[in-house]
């Protein structure tokens, strides 16, 4: 496996020209964030994702994590590299200066994010979802709670889980079954859960699991849902750990990849009852969840670049050491980088993951202001956008970052297939992403049931506006490349445009088409606003050195005469093709 370099200069770049970095930090809340201050975070986050996390990458994925006598064991080295993280206080970058955090804005931790995904994706689940779990406290639960959790999550003493799926529940969180009994100034939670990640192993003293559970009067459905904490070790008072808690790791999943993240099965409540605390009222869990469920998709999204840019790397260095034939118009001892068809990957594999690194970034910082804005109407607006592209983040860059890591493994041939490069790793664990948190269906249906058939398309068609325009700016310019630039463009922003007429027209009558037509019309969408950032970086002038802004614009031609046609395919797909899917009955499949 290739050593990691973290695409720094990339990365600022998408920040402070697309993201808009330098406006968020003049917010409320992050005015302490200096421009030095971001780079030399980012510096010492890529220098922990290079020297300390992506080395043990590899060893984990080959020796996984274990149970042993009802406790998990991490994989070598896993524990020195959680200390490094604890040390620096990098757990609460971006969590409340109050509670020990450093309150940095959460686009910052965003791109820290995307360095420790790409180094090693099954460790840094487990700050991910402590992260998620902060997140959740911090904005449901009471006071007292916050007092007693917040610091020890914060500072990485304790870590987090999200515990929602049960065996015969899955995605299907109103039917779940686990119980929760009021006994004085707590609860009793019994029952099991299942895909568990980090949930259970040796990095902290204690694990604060978030537990979806049902009173016994609550009403039916996703209505009568609640959510409590339930720490691993009860607590003694304030913080002092008093002993085992009712929970227990029965067992851990077999999976396909990141085997290094310890999937636990969970029984609570086997000796009685685990004690849990409940957040804010009872029969709102699902709401509250929603904090942390939405943090982990937007991470979940930031995996699937994540794991495209690491594939990249892997590959790009592999077509210039690799001899195999002679290319075209080459001398003999040419490395494959020059075959026309290796060229095409890579130039495909870096245009998407620069488009995908784009349209992430905007939508953390779209959150960021949505927490942060003082005027109502911008803190409107910037929830609106982050609603909207937060199942397209998701959904469109996980698909994409499980497509690139098999690309991967085309660049490297046979050896791409053999497990000692570590490429058929990268494959493995990428496809995961589409599927936890919510598949590519489910965020599809949120897109369109939630987002644009709510508003009736009205924040995606100001969205779609904006696109539009750019386009017509472009096709303007005296350069040729950014002239083929907006006419892509235009084509595809109309086509974006008709799928979201055709959506709000045919939602009402043939619901089922438009279930049907749900991920083509998501992959769509983030095929054209992924181009959107892609033209506004070749459009710049300033910002960079020239060089760079050159290969930015040249890579963004590339996304828009190969990528951004797809846009033609999917709006028949959306329009046409959801009328074939349901053409057969079950017996005919």
């Amino acid at each position: 496996m290739t050593r990691y370099v973290p695409p720094l200069k990339d990365m600022e770049f998408v920040l402070r020209n697309l993201a808009g970095l330098d406006a968020i930090t003049r917010l409320p809340g992050f005015e302490e964030c200096s421009a030095d201050l971001v780079t030399s975070v980012l510096d010492e986050a890529g220098r922990i994702a290079t020297d300390v996390l992506a080395p043990i990458n590899q060893t984990g994925d080959r020796q996984g994590a274990n149970l042993q006598d009802g406790t998990v064991k991490t994989a070598e080295g896993w524990a020195a590299a959680y200390k490094t993280l604890v040390d620096g206080n990098w757990i609460g970058l971006a969590a409340p200066t109050e509670y020990g955090g450093m309150g940095l804005p959460g686009v910052v931790n965003a791109a820290v994010g995307e360095m420790w995904q790409a180094a090693n994706m099954a460790f840094t689940l487990c700050p991910m979802l402590t992260q998620g779990a902060i997140n959740a406290i911090e904005s449901c639960a009471s006071e007292a709670l916050k007092e007693q959790f917040l610091p020890r999550l914060v500072s990485g003493q304790w870590a987090g889980t999200m515990d929602l799926t049960e065996a015969a529940a899955g995605s299907d969180l109103g039917a779940i079954r686990t119980k929760a009994v009021r006994n004085g100034d707590y609860y009793l939670i019994t029952g099991q859960k299942i895909f568990i990640t980090y949930g259970d192993h040796d990095l902290t003293e204690n694990i604060i699991h978030l537990v979806l559970a049902r009173t016994p009067d609550a009403p039916a459905g996703i209505k009568g849902i609640s959510l409590f904490i339930v720490p691993k070790i009860a607590l003694d008072g304030e913080t002092a750990l008093a002993g085992g808690n009712d929970v227990q790791c029965v067992s851990l999943e077999h999976k396909l990849g990141i085997h290094a993240s310890p999937t636990a099965v969970l029984a609570y409540g086997e000796k009685g009852g685990a004690v849990g605390y409940l957040v804010g009222e009872e029969n709102h869990g699902l709401e509250y969840m929603f904090v942390m469920m939405n943090h982990a998709r937007l991470n979940v999204g930031l995996q699937g670049l994540a794991i495209a840019e690491r594939t990249y790397q892997q590959a790009r260095a592999y077509a210039f050491e690799r001899i195999q034939g002679k290319p075209i118009g080459c001398p003999p001892g040419t490395a494959i980088v020059d075959h026309p068809d290796i060229r095409r990957l890579l130039m495909d594999m870096k245009a998407e993951i620069e488009a995908m690194r784009g349209l992430a970034y905007v939508a953390a910082a779209a959150l960021d202001r949505t927490e942060a804005e003082t005027d109502p109407a911008a803190r409107e607006e910037a929830k609106r956008l982050a609603e909207l592209l937060n199942p397209i983040v998701k959904g469109w860059c996980t698909e994409r970052g499980v497509e690139i890591a098999s690309m991967g493994v085309q660049i490297h041939g046979g050896m791409g297939y053999a497990e000692d490069t570590g490429a058929a790793q990268h494959l493995r664990d990428a496809r995961i992403t589409t599927i936890y948190e919510g598949t590519t269906a489910i965020q599809a249906n949120d897109l369109i049931n939630r987002k644009i058939l709510r508003d009736e398309g009205k924040t995606l068609r100001q969205v779609l506006t904006e696109v539009a325009a750019l386009a017509v700016d472009l096709e303007q310019r005296n350069d040729p490349l950014l002239k083929d630039i907006g006419a892509a463009l235009t084509q595809a922003a109309n086509d974006a445009e008709q799928a979201t007429a055709w959506l709000l027209a045919t939602a009402g009558q043939e619901p089922r088409q438009a279930a049907a037509a749900a991920v083509p019309l998501l992959l769509l969408l983030g095929t054209v606003l992924g181009g959107h950032q892609m033209a506004r970086a070749a459009s710049l002038t300033t910002g960079a050195d020239a060089d760079f802004l050159q290969t930015k614009k040249k890579t963004a031609w590339h996304y828009a005469e190969t990528i951004l046609p797809r846009s033609s395919s999917l709006l028949a797909a959306v329009t046409r093709g959801a009328r074939t899917v349901m053409a057969l009955s079950p017996e005919e499949l």
